[in-house]
């Protein structure tokens, strides 16, 4: 049942108080929400003092330190077998690395997981052929009872000779998005929605006046997505297409050289009066791009000659000139995917059979800053 604001914090209100403390997972599935949307009217009915909130649980005010309530309660209604519910399930996560991109995903899964009364081990594939699997066994081995993954191998989800993904316990993938009539597209996943979230950067700046706008970017699972994103949003703006064709940055190390000769690209293109924006995967790229855009001649000004919007947002905002960016929901991501993991462990151990399966994508959220400048001059 969907409910408005208002009805939301009133079924909240009406739950608390007659429970005196209550688990926030409990909370969210007892009213068909997702966690990142009652911990919002959590955090607005605790500011207004309608509610007491601690780590994981919310409680009634002054309810928090009676002996009637010792601790969260679960929700009656609910039963013992909640599904929001992960004590004593032990979670892996695979991912190709700790840093960049999957810091934050890998800070949403834990902390849902923390909350959820769970426990969590991970594993790392380096985007090493084989590893995907080899971690994952490694997990099996160690008793987990559900797995996160994110397959390194896997672009756009239709490679040849796919690994089989099948491990025996209940499986989402993690910011991978299966091709159809794959065996990928076969289990929950759930992902950033970067085909939309260019779509947010190329209609800003058509919006600006801007119609000649480039792409730089690698060859990632992400760039892939992106790529297509970019090519349907200017068709869907009335572009025809690319003013130059996509310029490739790298896939893995840093490679200035390779940075290098893309901003003398962009230089000659703005030059010839062939592009005045570009959007960049990524926001390290985006930064290091505009430090060597300034060191060339002639020299380009940002945003009067070239706006500039990255594709990322980790760092976009600490550039000497902040970037507009578009940030793909991460952390979300990491939560949103835990949840789902749990209830299928639980339709499992209950010998369920296991619900409808769910291709869940998140919308990310365009941050403008300096970097695009005010609407262009006819």
């Amino acid at each position: 049942m969907r409910y408005t604001v208002d009805e939301r914090h009133e079924r909240i209100l009406e739950l608390v108080r007659r429970h005196g403390s209550l688990r926030v997972t409990d909370l969210a599935h007892h009213l068909g929400m997702s966690t990142v949307t009652l911990r919002r009217d959590v955090e607005t009915l605790s500011a207004a003092g309608r509610l007491d909130r601690t780590r994981g649980a919310v409680s009634w005010p002054g309810a928090s330190g009676a002996a009637s309530a010792p601790g969260p309660q679960p929700i009656l209604e609910a039963g013992p077998s909640d599904l929001a519910d992960g004590a004593g399930v032990t979670l892996g996560l695979v991912v190709p690395q700790s840093q960049y991109y999957f810091g934050e995903i890998i800070r949403g899964v834990r902390e849902e997981v923390q909350s959820s009364g769970g426990r969590l081990v991970l594993g790392f594939s380096g985007y090493i052929p084989g590893q995907d699997e080899e971690q994952a066994r490694r997990l099996l081995e160690s008793g987990i009872d559900g797995l996160l993954l994110t397959p390194g191998w896997m672009r756009d989800g239709s490679e040849e000779d796919a690994p089989d993904l099948d491990f025996g316990v209940p499986t989402v993938m993690l910011e991978r998005r299966a091709a159809a009539g794959t065996q990928a597209a076969e289990f929950d996943f759930v992902c950033s929605d970067h085909y939309a979230g260019v779509g947010l950067a190329v209609r800003h700046l058509v919006s600006l006046g801007h119609r000649d706008i480039a792409l730089l970017a690698g060859g990632s699972a992400t760039g892939v997505q992106v790529r297509a994103g970019y090519e349907a949003a200017l068709r869907s703006a009335g572009i025809a297409g690319p003013p130059i064709d996509p310029i490739d940055l790298y896939a893995g190390e840093l490679d200035t050289g390779r940075l290098e000769r893309a901003a003398k690209r962009l230089v000659k293109a703005v030059d010839a009066k062939k592009v005045s924006a570009a959007v960049v995967l990524s926001d390290t790229d985006a930064i290091l791009l505009l430090q060597i855009l300034r060191g060339l001649e002639p020299q380009l000004r940002i945003p009067q000659d070239l706006a500039i919007i990255a594709y990322d947002d980790d760092v976009a905002a600490l550039s000497d000139l902040p970037l507009t960016a578009v940030a793909p929901p991460k952390y979300e991501v990491g939560r949103e995917a835990v949840q789902l993991l749990l209830r299928r462990v639980r339709e499992s151990r209950q010998g369920q059979q296991a619900g409808t399966k769910r291709h869940l994508a998140l919308l990310p959220e365009l941050r403008v800053r300096q970097s695009c400048g005010a609407e262009m001059k006819s």
